[in-house]
């Protein structure tokens, strides 16, 4: 069986295959069964995949600004005029959740941690690693 990403990806190119159509909604719907299924087949979770069911709609709520309980489908649809651009989204935004968790990684990997009692942002991260580069090799060696 595919990973999720995988079936994303699969999903974001044929999305009338997958889905019917290209829907937020319908999407959300579909990843739940995936989801269920691989339960029921004992199949475990990736780290990554881990990730996005622990801290896909975390992120996004930070992100947007919400509390709330509802789904990320539903979150993204508050900023949607329909449910096809409510997909486009989704997909935007899960590429900005990957590459902050990809971010993250490598300042964990770097040694590259805030004191304690002190959090950085993704875009704190991306300075560093891509603006400082000279921290990144002084704390690695390299």
């Amino acid at each position: 069986m595919s990973d999720l990403f995988e079936v994303l990806e699969k999903i974001q190119k044929s999305p009338g295959m997958y889905l019917g159509r290209p829907s937020v909604s319908d999407l959300f719907m579909f990843l739940m069964g995936y989801e269920f299924a691989r339960s029921e087949q004992g199949i475990e979770l990736t780290d990554a995949e881990e990730s996005f069911w622990d801290e896909f709609q975390p992120w996004l709520q930070n992100k947007l600004g919400i509390a709330s309980v509802t789904s990320w489908a539903k979150l993204i649809m508050l900023s949607c005029h329909d449910e096809k651009a409510g997909f486009e989204l989704f997909f935007r935004l899960l590429d900005e959740f990957n590459q902050r968790n990809q971010a993250i990684s490598l300042a964990d990997q770097l040694n590259l941690n805030p004191a304690q009692g002190e959090t950085w942002s993704f875009q704190h991260l991306a300075d560093i690693l891509i603006l400082e580069p000279q921290i990144a090799m002084a704390r690695t060696g390299c």
